[in-house]
């Protein structure tokens, strides 16, 4: 077997997400995806890796993973290098499942759980759809989908809580504080921001007391010191775990912060490769695993990640919140590494533009996600995907 194309494949409407096709001589095709920066990741593709991996046997999935980041600049980070490899390596896992009739889960080793328990991340339906992603910026409120969750945590949080738990959802994120990070450059917080940013944990808590879990999302917009304070003031709301309360590109400082609170560290979907999670690892900086698939070198570098937080006793949690492929990647990958914790989801996302996408999503019902079935991922692109008219495709061909 030889690859034999790559394709891939851009909307409008969600400007962020780059889908890609490995084509084969035997007619096999493997489907994958990466989020951000789409037109440059697209050109690293075709301008770069196109011509390492045409003609290539699509089975060796190791030997191309490491052909895709052998370059000068692909070093541990989630750029353009690890993005594109991420979207390679995903298509080329789909097609191995597909080559041997077996899902994805499958050919990682098997099911570890009969169903995984979902977080619901509190977007709303069009968050971060265009391409200048910026913290509050891009959080598109009032666009009247079903599931703004967004808009509800800023609004009535606790009325969101009673909902979510209403469809048998126990955990939920949210990120109040992202406001005045951008207000005040992430370099301190002010009395009544403190307090209008505490307010839906209060919501929450006197809502829904503890039957919510909560965890709280930082986009690595604070310094240190601000960090420690509002984890000291979040504390009596018990939070689930802190994300990526500061910039990830220093462990001690991450391993400072989380000596400081007894609320778990999580980290980080924005490392890049094992290598990265080695240094958090090792300076005790990080208490949940966190990786994206779709920008750490796809289920070959992730499954690596897992395995390695497991020798340090650490629970891996898969981030999403991004597309459809990479949210069916993600559920594979969570059901076949012993130590995952939970899987995050978006209801805005799954139960809405998602399935005017792909022909299949993972079945949540009750707060929980179901393994995927059939071979591969378990998903295409849509027939109707290749008529839209906002659709731009590129090929690279042996």
């Amino acid at each position: 077997m030889k690859i034999t194309a790559i394709r891939t494949f851009r909307i409008e409407a969600r400007q962020n997400i780059l889908w890609v096709h490995v084509e084969t001589d035997e007619g096999v095709i493997g489907l994958g995806e990466t989020f951000y920066g789409a037109a440059a990741v697209e050109a690293h593709i075709h301008d770069t890796l196109a011509s390492r991996l045409l003609g290539q046997n699509p089975l060796h999935i190791e030997a191309l993973h490491k052909e895709m980041l052998n370059l000068p600049n692909a070093q541990s980070s989630t750029g353009v290098e690890y993005r594109a490899c991420s979207a390679v390596d995903i298509a080329l896992w789909d097609l191995f499942g597909k080559v041997c009739g077996q899902p994805v889960h499958q050919m990682l080793g098997g099911l570890c759980f009969d169903k995984m328990r979902v977080y619901n991340t509190c977007a709303g339906t069009r968050y971060v759809a265009t391409n200048n992603i910026k913290p509050v910026d891009t959080w598109n409120f009032g666009k009247d989908g079903q599931y703004e969750d967004l808009q509800a945590f800023m609004t009535d949080a606790g009325a969101l809580a009673e909902d979510l738990l209403d469809n048998g959802i126990t955990a939920m994120k949210i990120w109040p504080f992202d406001p005045a990070a951008m207000e005040n450059k992430g370099l301190w917080i002010s009395v009544e921001q403190m307090k209008a940013a505490i307010k839906p944990f209060e919501q929450i808590r006197n809502a829904v007391g503890d039957k919510m879990e909560i965890m709280v999302e930082f986009h690595s917009l604070w310094n240190l010191p601000t960090a420690k304070k509002i984890a000291k003031a979040l504390e009596p709301f018990a939070p689930t775990w802190y994300e990526d309360s500061i910039r990830m590109n220093s462990p001690q400082a991450l391993a400072e912060y989380a000596r400081s609170t007894d609320v778990w560290t999580c980290a980080s979907e924005t490392l890049g490769s094992r290598y990265a999670f080695k240094e958090f690892l090792d300076r005790d900086a990080c208490h949940v695993v966190m990786a994206d698939l779709c920008w750490t070198g796809g289920l070959t570098e992730g499954r690596k990640i897992a395995a390695m937080a497991e020798t340090y006793h650490r629970p891996f949690a898969p981030h999403d919140c991004i597309g459809p492929v990479g949210f069916a990647a993600a559920v594979h990958m969570s059901f076949s590494q012993p130590n995952t914790l939970i899987q995050e989801s978006v209801r805005a996302f799954y139960k809405g533009w998602y399935r005017d996408l792909v022909t299949e999503v993972p079945k949540i019902e009750g707060g929980y996600v179901y393994p995927m079935e059939g071979p591969g991922l378990g998903t295409e692109l849509q027939p109707g995907f290749f008529e839209r008219s906002d659709l731009s495709t590129r090929a690279s061909e042996l």
